[in-house]
């Protein structure tokens, strides 16, 4: 079981990022991203559940980030827009096969983890 996540990089403030985070060895029912800035925890960014209708955000990125799947590819994207310097982290996809879990916007809701790619946003 892995999650490979990709397409960090370095953007201008007002730039745009989409991460890619694909699952190989298991179908995932819930897929989050969560991010750590250096010497920050690692907080919850966005969720997903398995149909795609329901998404849940972070205050800081609503109307900026929006995540999204293709159950087919086993695939989860975030989309950022408007970045800002505080959106600079190593952002890391979590993967859940529960259907449900009142952690869902917690490390401890996510038993499946990728190793994280870093977004650097200057200003």
């Amino acid at each position: 079981v892995q999650l490979q996540a990709s397409g960090g990089g370095l953007v201008q403030a007002g730039g745009s990022l989409r991460l890619f985070c694909a699952a190989s060895g298991r179908t995932f029912i819930r897929y989050a991203w969560f991010r750590q800035a250096p010497g920050k925890e690692r907080e919850f960014v966005a969720h997903i559940t398995w149909s795609g209708r329901n998404t849940y955000y972070t205050d800081s990125v609503k109307g900026r980030f929006t995540i999204s799947r293709d159950n087919a590819k086993d695939t989860v994207y975030l989309q950022m827009n408007s970045l800002k310097p505080e959106d600079a982290a190593v952002y890391y996809c979590a993967a859940s096969t529960l259907t449900y879990s009142s952690d869902w916007a917690l490390r401890i809701g996510y038993g499946n983890w990728g190793q994280g790619t870093q977004v650097t946003v200057s200003s």
